[in-house]
């Protein structure tokens, strides 16, 4: 009789264990995914304005392009339009290097996630410790 309640008792508390092990698992993941969603909310604004930044900065250009060789209009609006071109083409290598380069370097999408992993294994690490 003893032996049959000690053997409830166990798996009880193998139920409760997985239980807990699985609420944890739950609590990340429900993390994880709000940290999706946040990344994909800032991309598609950053995206957004990204566009009507480029889209303005072109009409400018255009604007300014032709300002430029109408002020040189009588003498040197060749030059003039090679002096422009070498600035964008030159301009736009530049911002390429640093487009590839920003893409490169490792970001943080699930630095919470993995920081509450790590605070969870160790206090598990802590407490198999404390019952050895």
């Amino acid at each position: 009789m003893n032996a049959s309640a000690s053997g409830g008792g166990i798996f009880a508390s193998l139920r409760g264990l997985l239980a807990t092990a699985l609420e944890v698992a739950e609590v990340r993941l429900e993390l994880l995914s709000t940290e999706v969603e946040l990344e994909k909310r800032r991309l598609i604004d950053g995206l957004f304005w990204a566009g009507l930044s480029l889209m303005m900065l072109g009409i400018g250009v255009v604007l300014l392009s032709g300002f430029v060789v109408m002020l040189f209009w009588d003498g040197y609006r060749l030059a003039a339009l090679g002096v422009l071109a070498l600035l964008f083409l030159s301009a736009s290598g530049l911002l390429y290097f640093f487009a590839q380069r920003r893409l490169r370097s490792p970001g943080g999408l699930f630095r919470s996630s993995v920081s509450e992993l790590a605070r969870d294994r160790e206090g598990l690490a802590s407490r198999a410790q404390k019952t050895t």
